[in-house]
């Protein structure tokens, strides 16, 4: 099982960093992907529980579905299908600090070709850091 997690300190409000970091088809504007689309709405909330992305970028297309979704603290999703790896769990959460957000992005996975683990790993690592990096730019920007 590889783990792995990235932070960042985001110079707004909780509920400023969820409101763009909840909607999954805005996450192209902030994480290093071409497209995002949400397959199916969760509920009550459309971007919340049940929900269902796909997600295309990095020569792969994958689908996630949200598993739980507490505004503006934490957000929880599993990977589905179309990526090299198995058991995949993300979970972001969202903590006041100082006057911002503390932005804390844990995933963990099993590589489906041993051997993998340690340069996905290292990939995925970058791109949440690239994204989180992006996400306060925005966000600060804003």
């Amino acid at each position: 099982m590889q783990e792995i997690e990235v932070e960042r300190r985001i110079g707004a409000s909780p509920a400023r960093v969820w409101s763009i970091l909840s909607d999954h088809e805005g996450m192209r504007s902030w994480m290093p992907v071409r497209e995002v689309v949400r397959r199916r709405p969760g509920a009550p909330d459309p971007n919340g529980v049940g929900a269902v992305r796909t997600i295309r970028g990095m020569g792969l297309v994958i689908e996630e579905r949200i598993t739980e979704f507490e505004p503006p603290a934490r957000l929880v999703y599993e990977l589905t299908e179309g990526a090299p790896i198995r058991d995949h769990r993300g979970e972001v959460t969202l903590a006041p600090e100082d006057g911002g957000t503390r932005v804390r992005w844990r995933v963990r996975f099993r590589p489906a070709v041993p051997g993998t683990g340690g340069l996905l790993a290292f990939v995925l690592r970058r791109g949440l850091a690239g994204g989180l990096e992006r996400l306060a730019r925005l966000v600060e920007g804003a």
